[in-house]
Protein backbone atom coordinates (compact mmCIF):
# COMPACT_ATOMS: atom_id res chain seq x y z
CA UNK A 1 0.00 0.00 0.00
CA UNK A 2 1.34 3.44 -0.97
CA UNK A 3 1.67 5.98 1.81
CA UNK A 4 1.19 9.72 1.82
CA UNK A 5 1.77 12.30 4.51
CA UNK A 6 -0.94 13.63 6.78
CA UNK A 7 -1.90 17.29 6.96
CA UNK A 8 1.08 19.58 7.50
CA UNK A 9 1.77 21.79 10.48
CA UNK A 10 -0.73 24.53 11.11
CA UNK A 11 0.10 28.09 10.02
CA UNK A 12 0.17 30.66 12.78
CA UNK A 13 -2.91 32.86 12.73
CA UNK A 14 -2.43 36.34 14.13
CA UNK A 15 -5.20 38.87 14.45
CA UNK A 16 -5.89 41.95 16.46
CA UNK A 17 -8.68 42.03 18.98
CA UNK A 18 -11.35 44.60 18.27
CA UNK A 19 -12.73 46.51 21.24
CA UNK A 20 -16.42 46.11 21.73
CA UNK A 21 -18.50 48.72 23.46
CA UNK A 22 -21.80 46.96 23.12
CA UNK A 23 -22.82 44.10 25.38
CA UNK A 24 -24.41 41.06 23.74
CA UNK A 25 -28.10 40.54 24.42
CA UNK A 26 -28.82 37.19 26.06
CA UNK A 27 -31.75 35.20 24.73
CA UNK A 28 -32.22 32.89 27.76
CA UNK A 29 -35.26 30.89 26.57
CA UNK A 30 -33.60 30.33 23.20
CA UNK A 31 -30.35 29.17 24.80
CA UNK A 32 -32.16 26.75 27.11
CA UNK A 33 -33.86 25.18 24.10
CA UNK A 34 -30.50 24.84 22.34
CA UNK A 35 -28.90 23.09 25.27
CA UNK A 36 -31.88 20.82 25.83
CA UNK A 37 -32.08 18.84 22.60
CA UNK A 38 -28.62 17.55 21.73
CA UNK A 39 -25.52 16.73 23.79
CA UNK A 40 -22.80 19.28 23.04
CA UNK A 41 -20.21 16.54 22.55
CA UNK A 42 -21.81 15.58 19.24
CA UNK A 43 -22.42 19.14 18.14
CA UNK A 44 -20.74 21.04 15.34
CA UNK A 45 -19.92 24.64 14.45
CA UNK A 46 -22.20 24.02 11.44
CA UNK A 47 -25.13 24.89 13.74
CA UNK A 48 -24.07 28.56 13.63
CA UNK A 49 -26.07 28.79 10.40
CA UNK A 50 -29.27 28.10 12.31
CA UNK A 51 -28.55 30.81 14.89
CA UNK A 52 -28.32 33.71 12.43
CA UNK A 53 -27.75 37.03 14.15
CA UNK A 54 -28.23 35.50 17.62
CA UNK A 55 -24.63 34.37 17.83
CA UNK A 56 -23.59 34.26 21.50
CA UNK A 57 -20.18 32.66 21.62
CA UNK A 58 -20.37 31.09 25.08
CA UNK A 59 -23.59 29.30 24.23
CA UNK A 60 -23.05 27.97 20.71
CA UNK A 61 -23.17 24.17 21.07
CA UNK A 62 -20.18 22.23 19.79
CA UNK A 63 -17.48 24.92 19.77
CA UNK A 64 -14.09 23.96 21.20
CA UNK A 65 -12.09 26.52 23.20
CA UNK A 66 -10.10 27.88 20.25
CA UNK A 67 -13.26 28.32 18.17
CA UNK A 68 -14.97 30.05 21.09
CA UNK A 69 -12.01 32.41 21.49
CA UNK A 70 -12.07 33.31 17.78
CA UNK A 71 -15.83 33.84 18.05
CA UNK A 72 -15.40 36.21 20.98
CA UNK A 73 -12.68 38.20 19.22
CA UNK A 74 -14.52 38.41 15.91
CA UNK A 75 -18.31 38.20 16.38
CA UNK A 76 -18.83 39.88 13.01
CA UNK A 77 -16.96 37.02 11.33
CA UNK A 78 -19.25 34.53 13.04
CA UNK A 79 -22.25 36.16 11.42
CA UNK A 80 -20.55 35.78 8.04
CA UNK A 81 -19.82 32.12 8.82
CA UNK A 82 -23.48 31.64 9.75
CA UNK A 83 -24.64 33.08 6.42
CA UNK A 84 -22.01 30.97 4.67
CA UNK A 85 -23.30 27.84 6.41
CA UNK A 86 -26.73 28.34 4.89
CA UNK A 87 -25.12 28.73 1.47
CA UNK A 88 -22.96 25.60 1.56
CA UNK A 89 -25.80 23.50 2.96
CA UNK A 90 -27.98 24.65 0.04
CA UNK A 91 -25.15 23.74 -2.33
CA UNK A 92 -24.78 20.31 -0.74
CA UNK A 93 -28.51 19.70 -1.17
CA UNK A 94 -28.32 20.84 -4.79
CA UNK A 95 -25.45 18.49 -5.58
CA UNK A 96 -27.21 15.47 -4.03
CA UNK A 97 -30.81 16.30 -4.90
CA UNK A 98 -31.07 13.24 -7.15
CA UNK A 99 -29.37 10.79 -4.79
CA UNK A 100 -30.68 8.49 -2.07
CA UNK A 101 -28.75 10.54 0.48
CA UNK A 102 -29.73 14.09 -0.34
CA UNK A 103 -27.83 16.06 2.32
CA UNK A 104 -30.90 16.22 4.54
CA UNK A 105 -30.66 18.36 7.66
CA UNK A 106 -32.46 17.79 10.94
CA UNK A 107 -34.34 20.57 12.71
CA UNK A 108 -33.27 21.48 16.24
CA UNK A 109 -30.27 19.16 15.98
CA UNK A 110 -26.88 20.68 16.81
CA UNK A 111 -25.13 18.12 14.59
CA UNK A 112 -27.19 19.47 11.63
CA UNK A 113 -27.02 16.18 9.66
CA UNK A 114 -27.61 13.68 12.45
CA UNK A 115 -25.83 10.37 12.94
CA UNK A 116 -24.95 9.98 9.26
CA UNK A 117 -21.82 12.07 9.93
CA UNK A 118 -20.57 9.64 12.57
CA UNK A 119 -19.53 7.23 9.82
CA UNK A 120 -16.24 8.08 8.08
CA UNK A 121 -17.88 7.79 4.67
CA UNK A 122 -17.76 9.54 1.30
CA UNK A 123 -20.72 11.64 2.39
CA UNK A 124 -18.87 12.84 5.49
CA UNK A 125 -15.82 13.59 3.33
CA UNK A 126 -17.93 15.78 1.02
CA UNK A 127 -19.68 17.61 3.86
CA UNK A 128 -16.42 18.48 5.61
CA UNK A 129 -14.93 19.70 2.32
CA UNK A 130 -17.93 21.79 1.23
CA UNK A 131 -18.36 23.28 4.73
CA UNK A 132 -14.70 24.31 4.88
CA UNK A 133 -15.01 25.80 1.39
CA UNK A 134 -18.14 27.64 2.51
CA UNK A 135 -16.29 29.35 5.36
CA UNK A 136 -13.49 30.46 3.01
CA UNK A 137 -16.04 31.81 0.53
CA UNK A 138 -18.13 33.63 3.15
CA UNK A 139 -15.18 35.26 4.94
CA UNK A 140 -13.45 36.29 1.70
CA UNK A 141 -16.65 37.81 0.32
CA UNK A 142 -17.34 39.70 3.55
CA UNK A 143 -13.79 41.11 3.52
CA UNK A 144 -14.18 42.41 -0.02
CA UNK A 145 -17.59 43.93 0.70
CA UNK A 146 -16.24 45.90 3.67
CA UNK A 147 -18.42 44.08 6.20
CA UNK A 148 -15.54 43.15 8.54
CA UNK A 149 -13.23 45.38 10.58
CA UNK A 150 -10.24 43.06 10.52
CA UNK A 151 -9.83 42.59 6.76
CA UNK A 152 -10.52 44.22 3.42
CA UNK A 153 -9.46 43.81 -0.17
CA UNK A 154 -6.19 42.08 -1.05
CA UNK A 155 -3.69 44.93 -1.37
CA UNK A 156 -0.71 42.81 -2.41
CA UNK A 157 -1.47 42.89 -6.13
CA UNK A 158 -0.18 46.22 -7.41
CA UNK A 159 1.67 47.46 -10.48
CA UNK A 160 1.74 46.19 -14.06
CA UNK A 161 1.06 42.67 -15.27
CA UNK A 162 0.06 40.95 -18.49
CA UNK A 163 -2.12 38.15 -19.82
CA UNK A 164 -3.06 36.76 -23.23
CA UNK A 165 -4.92 40.01 -24.01
CA UNK A 166 -1.98 42.27 -23.23
CA UNK A 167 -0.77 44.49 -20.40
CA UNK A 168 -2.96 45.70 -17.54
CA UNK A 169 -2.72 47.44 -14.16
CA UNK A 170 -3.66 45.69 -10.96
CA UNK A 171 -6.32 47.72 -9.19
CA UNK A 172 -9.87 47.56 -7.98
CA UNK A 173 -10.69 45.21 -5.09
CA UNK A 174 -9.12 41.77 -5.36
CA UNK A 175 -10.81 39.16 -3.16
CA UNK A 176 -8.66 38.47 -0.10
CA UNK A 177 -8.69 34.69 -0.56
CA UNK A 178 -5.56 34.14 1.54
CA UNK A 179 -7.15 35.73 4.60
CA UNK A 180 -10.29 33.64 4.07
CA UNK A 181 -8.21 30.46 3.89
CA UNK A 182 -6.14 31.37 6.95
CA UNK A 183 -9.14 32.12 9.14
CA UNK A 184 -11.05 29.05 7.90
CA UNK A 185 -8.06 26.86 8.73
CA UNK A 186 -7.75 28.30 12.24
CA UNK A 187 -11.48 28.06 12.97
CA UNK A 188 -12.67 24.92 11.17
CA UNK A 189 -9.63 22.73 11.94
CA UNK A 190 -9.54 23.60 15.65
CA UNK A 191 -11.62 20.62 16.81
CA UNK A 192 -9.71 18.08 14.72
CA UNK A 193 -6.34 19.38 15.99
CA UNK A 194 -7.30 18.28 19.50
CA UNK A 195 -7.21 14.55 18.71
CA UNK A 196 -4.88 12.20 16.85
CA UNK A 197 -7.05 9.52 15.32
CA UNK A 198 -7.92 8.39 11.80
CA UNK A 199 -11.18 10.36 11.64
CA UNK A 200 -9.47 13.60 12.69
CA UNK A 201 -6.82 13.13 9.99
CA UNK A 202 -9.53 12.38 7.45
CA UNK A 203 -11.44 15.53 8.39
CA UNK A 204 -8.32 17.71 8.27
CA UNK A 205 -7.42 16.39 4.82
CA UNK A 206 -10.94 16.99 3.44
CA UNK A 207 -11.12 20.42 5.09
CA UNK A 208 -7.97 21.38 3.21
CA UNK A 209 -9.38 20.07 -0.08
CA UNK A 210 -12.41 22.30 0.40
CA UNK A 211 -10.32 25.39 1.12
CA UNK A 212 -8.10 24.85 -1.90
CA UNK A 213 -11.14 24.23 -4.13
CA UNK A 214 -12.28 27.84 -3.66
CA UNK A 215 -8.82 29.18 -4.52
CA UNK A 216 -8.70 26.93 -7.58
CA UNK A 217 -11.47 28.92 -9.24
CA UNK A 218 -10.16 32.44 -8.67
CA UNK A 219 -10.49 34.43 -11.88
CA UNK A 220 -9.20 37.72 -13.27
CA UNK A 221 -11.84 40.39 -13.94
CA UNK A 222 -11.03 43.60 -15.78
CA UNK A 223 -12.49 47.00 -16.58
CA UNK A 224 -11.61 48.83 -19.79
CA UNK A 225 -10.65 52.51 -19.93
CA UNK A 226 -10.44 54.37 -23.18
CA UNK A 227 -12.30 56.34 -25.84
CA UNK A 228 -15.74 54.88 -26.59
CA UNK A 229 -15.11 51.96 -24.28
CA UNK A 230 -11.95 50.78 -26.03
CA UNK A 231 -9.51 48.70 -24.01
CA UNK A 232 -6.49 50.92 -24.47
CA UNK A 233 -6.01 50.66 -20.70
CA UNK A 234 -7.25 47.90 -18.42
CA UNK A 235 -7.56 47.67 -14.65
CA UNK A 236 -7.87 44.11 -13.33
CA UNK A 237 -8.44 42.34 -10.04
CA UNK A 238 -8.83 38.76 -8.77
CA UNK A 239 -12.32 37.55 -7.88
CA UNK A 240 -13.87 34.32 -6.66
CA UNK A 241 -16.04 32.41 -9.09
CA UNK A 242 -19.61 31.47 -8.25
CA UNK A 243 -19.76 28.95 -5.40
CA UNK A 244 -21.53 26.52 -7.73
CA UNK A 245 -18.19 25.85 -9.45
CA UNK A 246 -16.67 24.81 -6.14
CA UNK A 247 -19.69 22.59 -5.45
CA UNK A 248 -19.47 20.95 -8.88
CA UNK A 249 -15.75 20.33 -8.43
CA UNK A 250 -16.13 18.77 -4.98
CA UNK A 251 -19.04 16.67 -6.23
CA UNK A 252 -16.72 15.16 -8.86
CA UNK A 253 -14.13 14.58 -6.14
CA UNK A 254 -16.83 12.74 -4.15
CA UNK A 255 -17.32 10.38 -7.11
CA UNK A 256 -13.59 9.57 -7.19
CA UNK A 257 -12.94 9.67 -3.43
CA UNK A 258 -10.12 7.41 -2.25
CA UNK A 259 -10.50 4.81 0.49
CA UNK A 260 -7.65 5.00 3.03
CA UNK A 261 -6.48 3.50 6.31
CA UNK A 262 -4.32 5.07 9.00
CA UNK A 263 -0.62 4.20 8.90
CA UNK A 264 1.06 2.51 11.85
CA UNK A 265 2.62 5.59 13.42
CA UNK A 266 -0.60 7.62 13.14
CA UNK A 267 0.97 10.40 11.08
CA UNK A 268 -0.96 9.87 7.85
CA UNK A 269 -2.88 7.49 5.62
CA UNK A 270 -2.24 4.57 3.34
CA UNK A 271 -4.37 3.99 0.25
CA UNK A 272 -6.14 0.64 0.53
CA UNK A 273 -6.00 0.00 -3.22
CA UNK A 274 -2.47 -1.26 -3.97
CA UNK A 275 -2.88 -0.35 -7.66
CA UNK A 276 -3.67 3.29 -6.94
CA UNK A 277 -0.67 5.28 -8.19
CA UNK A 278 -1.79 8.92 -8.19
CA UNK A 279 -1.20 11.49 -5.48
CA UNK A 280 -4.10 11.95 -3.07
CA UNK A 281 -3.30 15.55 -2.14
CA UNK A 282 -6.36 16.99 -3.90
CA UNK A 283 -8.66 13.97 -3.54
CA UNK A 284 -11.34 13.48 -0.93
CA UNK A 285 -10.59 10.52 1.32
CA UNK A 286 -12.83 8.22 3.35
CA UNK A 287 -12.33 5.26 5.70
CA UNK A 288 -15.68 3.42 5.83
CA UNK A 289 -18.03 2.36 3.08
CA UNK A 290 -21.39 4.13 2.95
CA UNK A 291 -24.70 2.48 3.77
CA UNK A 292 -27.08 2.15 0.82
CA UNK A 293 -29.52 4.69 2.36
CA UNK A 294 -32.47 2.64 1.05
CA UNK A 295 -34.22 2.14 4.39
CA UNK A 296 -34.66 4.24 7.47
CA UNK A 297 -31.93 3.34 9.94
CA UNK A 298 -31.70 5.65 12.92
CA UNK A 299 -28.41 4.16 14.12
CA UNK A 300 -26.78 4.95 10.75
CA UNK A 301 -28.62 8.26 10.30
CA UNK A 302 -30.32 7.04 7.12
CA UNK A 303 -33.77 8.51 6.43
CA UNK A 304 -34.52 5.99 3.66
CA UNK A 305 -36.08 6.81 0.30
CA UNK A 306 -39.76 6.05 1.00
CA UNK A 307 -41.84 8.90 -0.43
CA UNK A 308 -38.97 10.39 -2.44
CA UNK A 309 -39.85 11.67 -5.91
CA UNK A 310 -38.16 9.68 -8.70
CA UNK A 311 -37.84 9.95 -12.48
CA UNK A 312 -39.57 7.06 -14.21
CA UNK A 313 -37.67 7.49 -17.48
CA UNK A 314 -34.19 7.93 -16.00
CA UNK A 315 -31.57 5.21 -15.71
CA UNK A 316 -29.44 7.34 -13.38
CA UNK A 317 -29.41 7.83 -9.62
CA UNK A 318 -32.70 9.75 -9.79
CA UNK A 319 -34.44 6.92 -11.68
CA UNK A 320 -37.20 5.05 -9.88
CA UNK A 321 -35.37 1.71 -10.07
CA UNK A 322 -32.27 3.06 -8.32
CA UNK A 323 -33.88 5.63 -6.03
CA UNK A 324 -36.52 3.20 -4.78
CA UNK A 325 -34.05 0.34 -4.33
CA UNK A 326 -36.25 -2.04 -6.32
CA UNK A 327 -39.30 -1.54 -4.06
CA UNK A 328 -41.38 0.02 -6.83
CA UNK A 329 -43.14 3.35 -6.91
CA UNK A 330 -46.57 4.96 -6.67
CA UNK A 331 -47.89 7.30 -9.33
CA UNK A 332 -50.07 10.28 -8.48
CA UNK A 333 -51.66 12.55 -11.05
CA UNK A 334 -51.48 16.21 -10.02
CA UNK A 335 -52.35 19.55 -11.59
CA UNK A 336 -49.71 22.22 -11.90
CA UNK A 337 -50.14 25.88 -12.77
CA UNK A 338 -47.37 27.69 -14.62
CA UNK A 339 -46.90 30.92 -16.57
CA UNK A 340 -47.34 30.59 -20.32
CA UNK A 341 -47.99 32.57 -23.52
CA UNK A 342 -46.00 35.51 -22.15
CA UNK A 343 -46.03 38.72 -24.19
CA UNK A 344 -44.05 41.92 -23.89
CA UNK A 345 -46.27 44.96 -23.38
CA UNK A 346 -44.99 48.48 -24.16
CA UNK A 347 -43.55 49.80 -21.89
CA UNK A 348 -42.19 47.92 -19.86
CA UNK A 349 -44.07 44.87 -18.63
CA UNK A 350 -44.53 41.20 -19.43
CA UNK A 351 -48.02 39.71 -19.30
CA UNK A 352 -48.54 35.95 -19.02
CA UNK A 353 -51.45 33.54 -18.78
CA UNK A 354 -51.74 30.94 -16.05
CA UNK A 355 -51.75 27.57 -17.76
CA UNK A 356 -52.77 24.36 -16.05
CA UNK A 357 -51.30 20.98 -16.90
CA UNK A 358 -51.75 17.51 -15.50
CA UNK A 359 -48.56 15.59 -14.74
CA UNK A 360 -47.67 12.25 -13.18
CA UNK A 361 -45.54 12.33 -10.03
CA UNK A 362 -43.75 9.12 -9.07
CA UNK A 363 -42.78 8.46 -5.45
CA UNK A 364 -40.93 5.50 -3.93
CA UNK A 365 -42.98 2.88 -2.12
CA UNK A 366 -42.20 2.26 1.55
CA UNK A 367 -40.37 -0.87 2.63
CA UNK A 368 -42.73 -3.79 2.99
CA UNK A 369 -42.24 -5.84 6.13
CA UNK A 370 -42.03 -9.62 5.72
CA UNK A 371 -45.37 -11.36 6.25
CA UNK A 372 -44.04 -13.34 9.19
CA UNK A 373 -43.52 -10.13 11.17
CA UNK A 374 -47.27 -9.47 11.04
CA UNK A 375 -47.91 -12.86 12.65
CA UNK A 376 -45.81 -12.18 15.73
Amino acid sequence: MREFDGVGSEDRFVSRREPSGTAHRIYLPFILLLLLFTPSGDSSWWYIGALGARVICDNIPGLVNKQRQLCQRHPDLMQSIGEGAKEWIRECQHQFRHHRWNCSTLERDHTVFGRVMLRSSREAAFVYAISSAGVVYAITRACSQGELKICGCDTHRRGRASDEEGDFDWGGCSDNINYGIKFAKAFVDARERMVKDARALMNLHNNRCGRMAVKRFMKTECKCHGVSGSCALRTCWLAMSDFRQTGDYLRKKYNTAVEVTMNQDGSGFMVTDRDYKKTTKNDLVYIENSPDYCLMDRSAGSLGTAGRVCNKSSRGMDGCEVMCCGRGYDTTRVKRVSKCECKFKWCCAVECRNCEETVDVHTCKPHKKPDWLDLT
